[in-house]
């Protein structure tokens, strides 16, 4: 038995890292994919007698890994970003952060593929942050559906299998759920097939904003900005919305003579789904260290960054990063 027991286990290992994003796809939270990846390994094991061999293993872990997404999101509200909560805040307004609500959390490039079985299929799916967020819109079954059927290339039959449904449901959900992401994407982008990392004029664009931050250069940072730009940073509820506003709101954080100064920063390079990252280390008034303190992920589009989305120093780790510089 346990020489079954760890054949079983080297079989499904080759599968953790797809399994892992497809979790985060279902779920859009990094801290519970690997979790539920635990948890669809032991769901298998259990069910190693059902198996009979008549789809791949790949396709039967999928299934189990997609009924434990469903579980969960049945208990708990979706995640979001702080757009997703009111309108955009003026640049002085301070909210606190809540810890009270579920967040979408960024998943490390670091991470998202290996060696295992479909690797390169699976570095080609779409993980671009927005189309994440505008996921969690969706109710949990056209939440699946959709991510089988237009991210997993599904056939509407293994669909309808899985969630013991009829063809003609499944096709129906899919429809129904197409139409509620389109109203969540961005206006402007329309292909949600990225390469499989950043370009290079992309990550030229992320090196000049990590220098802009360092200089605490607020016009060099503007420049970089589409007019109609957006930043968040959750657990923060307040986002803002337009260069001006948001260069306004950095001003008094990067400015020595103010109040609100942070302190002085560096920035490492990183990269999370499929977007250039800038990973922030501040060294506040009278410390010796820069210490984590966010990621930004950036979407470009046109040259210009239409979105920041900084995320708290919390997932360093994940990312590879240190603590302390």
């Amino acid at each position: 038995m346990r020489m079954l027991e760890t054949s079983f286990q080297e079989l499904v290992e080759r599968h953790r890292r797809e399994l892992r994003v497809h979790c985060y796809r279902m779920l859009g939270s990094f801290s519970e994919s690997e979790d539920l990846v635990q948890e669809t390994f032991l769901r298998a094991w259990r069910a190693r007698g059902d198996f009979e061999g008549r789809s791949s293993l790949r396709t039967w872990l999928y299934r189990i890994a997609t009924n434990a997404c469903l579980d969960v999101l049945a208990r708990r509200p979706r995640r979001v970003l702080p757009q997703d909560l009111g309108p955009a805040s003026a640049p002085d307004v301070y909210l606190p952060p809540r810890t009270d609500i579920p967040w979408l959390q960024p998943f490390p490039d670091s991470l998202l593929a290996g060696d295992e079985p479909d690797a390169e299929v699976v570095a080609r799916e779409t993980i671009e942050l927005a189309f994440l967020a505008a996921v969690q819109h969706l109710p949990p079954r056209q939440r699946a559906v959709l991510i089988l059927r237009d991210v997993l290339g599904w056939r509407a039959a293994e669909v309808a299998a899985l969630l013991e449904t009829s063809v003609a449901s499944a096709n129906s959900a899919l429809q129904r759920a197409r139409g509620t992401l389109r109203e969540h994407l961005p206006q402007r982008r329309s292909d949600w097939t990225r390469p499989a990392a950043p370009t290079p004029e992309e990550l030229e664009l992320r090196d000049r904003f990590m220098a802009a931050f360092e200089r605490s250069d607020v016009a060099a940072i503007a420049e970089l900005l589409h007019a109609d730009a957006r930043a968040v940073m959750p657990p923060y509820p307040m986002w803002h919305e337009g260069r001006d506003t948001i260069t306004t709101a950095l001003s008094g954080s990067l400015d020595k003579s103010s109040a609100s100064y942070i302190g002085e920063l560096r920035l490492l390079p990183t990269a999370a789904n499929r977007q250039p990252a800038a990973a922030f280390y501040v060294r506040a008034p009278g410390d010796t260290e820069f210490r984590a303190f966010a990621v930004d992920l950036l979407r470009i589009e046109d040259g210009r960054i239409v979105e920041i989305a900084a995320f708290h120093a919390e997932l360093f780790g994940a990312f590879g990063l240190p603590l302390v510089l």
